[in-house]
């Protein structure tokens, strides 16, 4: 998903690569059980680029 969102130039990361879970974003179920089982999780937070 970071390839494809990266190559879109209507879209801009906000970070470099993968994004540290935002605070206003709660743990989900899904994604604590994958902590707990020791996969990754990564987040993208892209912006819209002004037209």
């Amino acid at each position: 998903m970071l390839e494809v969102l990266g190559n879109e130039p209507l879209l801009q990361n906000t970070c470099e690569g993968y994004a540290p879970r935002p605070d206003y974003r709660p743990l989900t179920k899904f994604e604590n059980r994958g902590l707990r089982l020791g996969h990754g999780v990564w987040d993208l937070i892209f912006k819209r680029n002004a037209s």
